[in-house]
């Protein structure tokens, strides 16, 4: 971490870290508790950081060095109320810096964070709005009974959610409609229920977790156990470290009923509108042949990173005699022996394919349009989540939500600084296999500034392939290589841009997903979908993601330049730990509590 320092009066000699963050977090409530902006960003370091999910700013922000600070405190501190700063727990100190986790009140509710103090002042601060008072989690100590001890006439059972079913969506409007029921509108609809704000979340196929029985099925999740755990309700002990896609499906359509999700399949959102006079969204959708207007105040798209299967528009594709499929839509190798694949692509999903269909028999082409980020599972689980997210760090104390919180602290402007040297040691220890990569005529890349495999995934949401095997099937020839852009399909092959003919009874298309900014053009229409603006990156001015500098990721879990539109997705830990905090705005907003927002993200990217 690099960071500027001021000559401070150094601490005195016998207090330990736990007592001179508290003591920091006195005056720092003091300066709040005065109105006094300047004081207040003063207490940070020159570079300081301070990022703020929801408790200050009613928003997703970072605010970056002393200016920014002030501004934000000075506009919102007399709305927000803050107070009762604490340490949480032992504070660590190291090459001195103190690490402390913290506690604090708002006028709404009571949040949690993290801090990092150095002699100069603040480093980062991490503020959270945990829970909203009088609105708390039923769980733990909070968790319902569940049963009346008593007797008593017209007793509420089982009989009464089957009632608000039959009402739910027609005498009984939800507020809150969620347009996708994967992983993300699931884990949102359990917490919008935990939270009592009346919500609907709807999906077009048969059964909860279909999104995942319909991949092909050698599909596994290529993140770790302990990285994608639900809220409320873990993973068991004895669950897979790499979970099967089917295993994860029938978790989901668990998890969907055991969590009471109000959940409706078989239900197609067919377009929506937002009513600026009534503040509520008309959203028609088809239930099961059965056409409805749903009517809530707030619309969620968790249609997902990987929604909307992005499918090239290749002259001659319509003359090509074989099998053409999105990887979305492959069924898997089975049919395929003897016949000849050529993958489309060289992330995730076309090596995962590409080597089961090799298992199956076939012969495999891949087709490398451009240089890939390829880094070892093994590697990745030790070097890069093992210290946050493994059986190691369970040992060491280190429970998801507490690494969910560590990670949460680091904001984006510190992140490639400190993935590069996690990247550089992946590179050197597994120098051997890049170097048998590079002999095959891989074309590898480490990100724009080296930085690797996850600011790849926050920056563009693809280039990367975490490897399970199919590395080894292309440096010993098992899977052939090609490169180029695809010109065009004959009869019976491939031809790519430099003439090259790859003949072919079967074509994947592993090109990826379009962004989820358009499913607004899709769903609502395109002045919407300018109005809001493209969704993922942060502003890194790197590949897929252009400038200017944002700092957060566009559009996701925070509000939007729509009002009542939302958005929510990503990966299971961040389905996870956003949907804390998308829920806690719209449960606000239910609770008619303000919500006056700092910093609304500004559209410099139209669709």
């Amino acid at each position: 971490m690099t960071r500027t320092t001021e000559p401070n009066p150094a601490p005195a000699a016998d207090t330990g870290p736990r007592q001179r963050a508290d003591a920091w977090l006195r005056d720092f409530e003091s300066a709040l508790a005065a109105g006094d902006a300047h004081t207040a960003a003063a207490m940070f370091t020159v570079d300081g950081l301070w990022r703020d999910l929801v408790a200050f700013t009613w928003n997703i922000k970072t605010l970056e060095g002393r200016v920014e600070i002030a501004d934000m405190v000075r506009t919102q501190v007399a709305d927000i109320r803050p107070r009762g700063f604490h340490t949480t727990d032992a504070a660590t100190e190291s090459e001195g810096v103190i690490t402390a986790s913290i506690g604090f009140d708002t006028a709404v509710g009571s949040g949690i964070g993290l801090l990092r103090l150095t002699d100069a002042g603040a480093f980062t601060l991490l503020t959270t709005l945990h829970e909203l008072h009088g609105r708390p989690e039923p769980v733990g100590a909070q968790r319902p009974k569940g049963v009346t001890h008593e007797a008593i006439r017209h007793r509420i059972g089982a009989e009464d959610r089957e009632q608000e079913d039959l009402e739910l969506g027609r005498s009984r409007q939800p507020y809150v409609v969620v347009v996708g029921g994967g992983q993300a509108g699931i884990v949102l609809g359990a917490r919008l229920r935990q939270l009592g704000v009346p919500a609907l979340v709807i999906d077009e196929n048969d059964r909860p977790g279909d999104r995942w029985r319909a991949r092909y099925k050698s599909l596994a999740l290529h993140d770790p156990v302990w990285y994608d755990h639900l809220p409320y309700l873990p993973f068991p002990d004895n669950w897979p470290v790499f979970t099967p896609k089917d295993k994860l499906a029938d978790w989901l359509e668990f998890y969907t009923r055991v969590m009471e999700v109000p959940y409706w399949s078989k239900t197609t959102c067919v377009r929506a509108s937002y009513d600026e006079r009534h503040r509520q969204w008309g959203v028609h959708v088809r239930r099961d042949g059965e056409s409805l207007v749903l009517t809530p105040r707030h619309l969620v798209l968790a249609t997902g990173m990987s929604g909307k299967p992005n499918v090239p528009n290749i002259p001659g594709a319509n003359r090509f005699r074989g099998e053409q499929q999105h990887s979305s839509r492959h069924p898997g190798p089975d049919a395929y022996a003897g016949k000849r694949a050529v993958v489309i692509g060289s992330g995730n999903s076309a090596h995962d394919i590409g080597a089961a269909l090799w298992e199956a028999g076939a012969r495999v082409t891949m087709v490398q349009r451009s240089s890939t980020h390829v880094v070892r599972s093994e590697s990745a689980m030790e070097l890069a989540l093992g210290e946050l997210y493994s059986e190691q760090a369970v040992a060491n104390g280190i429970t998801t939500e507490k690494a969910d919180l560590i990670f949460a602290s680091l904001p984006y402007r510190l992140l490639p600084s400190l993935q590069v040297p996690i990247y550089s040691a992946i590179r050197e220890r597994d120098a051997e296999f890049y170097a048998r990569l590079k002999r095959a005529g891989f074309q590898l890349d480490w990100g724009d500034d080296d930085s690797g495999l996850f600011m790849k995934y926050l920056r563009g949401g693809s280039g990367y392939y975490i490897d399970t095997g199919a590395s080894e099937l292309i440096t010993n020839g098992d899977i052939r290589l090609a490169h180029g852009e695809v010109r065009e399909l004959t009869e019976d092959a491939v031809v790519l841009g430099d003439g090259t003919a790859l003949l072919a009874d079967l074509v994947v298309y592993a090109t990826g997903y379009a962004p989820m900014h358009h499913w607004v053009t899709d769903l609502i229409g395109p002045g919407t979908a300018e109005t809001v603006g493209r969704c993922w990156g942060y502003g890194s001015g790197t590949t897929k993601d252009p400038g200017p500098w944002e700092g957060e990721l566009r559009n996701m879990w925070k509000p939007t330049a729509q009002d009542g539109l939302w958005f929510h997705g990503g990966n299971l830990h961040q389905t996870r730990f956003y949907s804390r905090y998308l829920a806690v705005q719209l449960a606000a907003h239910y609770a008619n509590i303000p919500t006056p927002v700092y910093g609304l993200q500004q559209v410099h990217h139209r669709t």
